[in-house]
């Protein structure tokens, strides 16, 4: 059905009003029109004929848009959702940070191996990172008669999560060179990966690792334990350059 707005309903009620009168003139013409001497004025059939036109023609006009409003919408819609796996995780978050992220992707290829065409696309990510910790790949030592907990291993901080959005702007393409959905998905992850050095880099890490041993300790102070080698609860500088 067709949706009308306030220049439709004008529109609209023009073009039905000229139809009824059309209509009316032709019938008043054929049928009704009655003879008269020359000269004699018939201007009042004329105001009549454009009264009775404009009448008929608002009755159609709010026939049609009361159809329109009352008219039921048909939304198919079908979903089919499949669970891959589950499994067990202890994952603890310990520090959450908001990214924006401005990535300029162009690219040029050459038609017939001379003419340049270029597509560019500039795309703001803004992300939610979570940084936190894997607990599957932490050991540890119980010293239940010192009521100790002695740190052996622990993990680094690593990003469990990232909720990105993205938000394209000033795309530029041609005929012989268009955005294909690879290559929008390949925009997509390139700039996620900006986001997920940019944190790494940042003190996310740093964070995590102050939190845990805070939470560590406190946790174990309230049940009377103490813990040991606390400084293992850290982020190598070293891994982080790396990464970068």
């Amino acid at each position: 059905m067709f949706s009308f707005n306030k220049y439709g309903k004008i529109l609209l009620w023009g073009v039905v009003a000229l139809t009824a009168l059309f209509v009316i003139g032709n019938l008043y013409s054929l049928y009704f029109k009655p003879t008269y001497a020359m000269g004699q004025n018939n201007n009042g059939n004329v105001m009549v004929l454009l009264v009775v036109g404009l009448i008929l023609g608002g009755a159609l006009t709010y026939l049609v848009t009361q159809l329109n409003k009352k008219a039921k919408k048909e939304i198919k819609e079908s979903s089919h959702t499949v669970i891959e796996s589950i499994r067990k995780v202890f994952k603890v978050v310990c520090a959450e940070g908001q990214f924006s992220e401005l990535y300029n992707y162009e690219e040029t290829k050459k038609i017939f191996h001379f003419i340049p065409s270029t597509k560019k696309a500039l795309v703001i990510i803004k992300a939610k990172v979570l940084v936190g910790y894997d607990f599957e790949k932490l050991s540890w030592e119980i010293d239940e008669l010192s009521r100790k907990l002695k740190i052996i291993n622990f993990p680094e901080p690593e990003i469990l999560s990232i909720e990105p959005d993205y938000k394209y702007y000033n795309m530029e393409e041609n005929i012989f060179n268009l955005f294909s959905r690879e290559d929008l998905s390949k925009i997509q992850q390139n700039g996620k990966k900006q986001v997920e050095q940019a944190a790494i880099g940042s003190d996310l890490p740093k964070i995590a690792a102050e939190q845990m041993r805070t939470i560590l300790t406190e946790v174990l102070q309230t049940h009377k334990w103490n813990l040991e080698d606390s400084y293992k609860i850290t982020s190598p500088p070293q891994k982080m350059e790396e990464n970068e």
